[in-house]
């Protein structure tokens, strides 16, 4: 079992990160109605067969969306279509574009500590790790009422991990639309947002994704709407869980957080081993557009399987010593960011995030360590594998 994982009982259920292989790589799953893959090789071929595999589940889940909140939701959608919106919305976040964001980055980072400094305290996902990217993604969205953006990227971690979409729960239903009336003002906010660039550009995200254009095709603004919306989500839960994470695996094992902190260059490969470890996404989904062979098994068209990226990178046919957090591993392979053409199109943002945070951390707090009377708290969702605090001594 990973320190980590046994110093906090992080989700005490999910067997394989105790070190216990299910026994089948695919199998169904009665209690979830739908078949769960667990071993790296088969995660990954789901991912990226497209033409097997369908992204669009939300049509096979037990509880439905209301479908105005999935129009232009590349993460529901399949080739050709979903290639077209990446194209779209994929050249918002080129490398230079990431890159000139590398300032903004460090210049908020340094705000956020200044800020703990003033206060004398120190609590890490809510002074740090939360406000980070959503401060970022906000600047580059071009929008300025923080505290309603923050207020909801809060809730949707809260509030809507968790909810069972797929067998549908006790009380789901309910959950999921009252998920749903807690968003609606912030998608008022972003549609009236909307309007105003179309009728006074800025040099911003919204205006670009306004007037950008594929093929003939342009986002209406209720698509606009929810490609920020789904920025917001993603954008902000990846990096903020990912930090979160990294800081946890490095407290619960000081002799290598001393290496990580004398070496910096193997700053990136904590980050890689801590998502490797602690997926913030532990599972996904995908449809069967047709009868399908994998792991052994064969599963009807018109099925639901869940990916489990949780248990695919802890699988010793993929990593060795999987159940072991280590920095300089190489290679290091995980499918936290999916596979194939959903792989995730923040991905050189977060990475970016955590690289500057990580280090600003290890400057400003030689000897980090978290409060042993106050303990660390992850998020008890099984679908999210994420610290919730972490409040962090201020010695130095």
């Amino acid at each position: 079992m990973s320190i980590v994982i046994e110093r906090w009982n992080v989700h005490p259920g999910s067997t394989w990160m105790r070190g216990v292989r299910p026994e089948k790589p695919v199998e169904f799953n009665e209690a979830l109605g739908a078949w769960c893959a667990y071993g790296y090789r088969e995660v990954q071929q789901i991912l990226a067969d497209h033409e097997a595999f369908s992204a669009r589940t939300a049509d096979l889940a037990a509880v439905q969306v209301d479908e105005k909140f999935m129009a232009g939701d590349i993460s529901q959608m399949d080739p050709p279509e979903q290639t077209m919106y990446r194209k779209l919305i994929g050249r918002a976040f080129s490398p230079r574009i990431i890159t000139n964001l590398e300032p903004q980055i460090h210049k908020v980072t340094g705000e956020l500590l200044d800020a703990v400094d003033e206060k004398g305290s120190f609590e890490l996902v809510a002074d740090l790790a939360y406000p980070l990217p959503v401060r970022i993604i906000a600047d580059l969205l071009g929008v300025d009422d923080l505290d309603l953006f923050k207020g909801a990227a809060f809730d949707i971690v809260e509030n809507m991990a968790g909810i069972d979409f797929v067998a549908g729960g006790e009380d789901a239903e309910e959950q999921i639309h009252s998920a749903e009336q807690r968003l609606q003002p912030l998608l008022d906010y972003m549609l009236e947002q909307v309007l105003q660039r179309r009728r006074s550009p800025r040099e911003d995200l919204l205006t670009y994704l306004t007037q950008v254009e594929e093929d003939g095709h342009r986002l209406t603004d209720n698509e606009i709407v929810n490609v920020a919306n789904v920025l917001l989500i993603t954008g902000h839960i990846t990096s903020t869980m990912m930090l979160g994470n990294t800081m946890a695996c490095l407290d619960a094992e000081p002799d290598k957080l001393a290496r990580v902190r004398e070496d910096r260059s193997l700053v990136p490969g904590a980050i890689e081993e801590a998502l490797r470890l602690l997926p913030p996404a532990a599972v996904l989904s995908r449809g069967t557009l047709r009868d399908v062979e994998i792991g052994g098994v064969t599963i009807p068209k018109g099925q639901m399987i869940l990916p489990w990226v949780a248990a695919a990178n802890r699988d010793p046919l993929q990593f060795e010593r999987p159940d072991e957090f280590l920095p300089d591993r190489s290679p290091n392979d995980h499918v936290v960011f999916g596979h194939g053409v959903h792989y995730c199109l923040g991905t050189r943002l977060a990475r970016l995030e955590g690289r500057i945070a990580v280090n600003a951390l290890l400057d400003r707090y030689p000897d980090f360590r978290s409060d042993p009377d106050r303990p660390t708290e992850f998020f008890p969702s099984p679908d999210m594998v994420g610290v919730r605090s972490m409040p962090v001594l201020l010695d130095r």
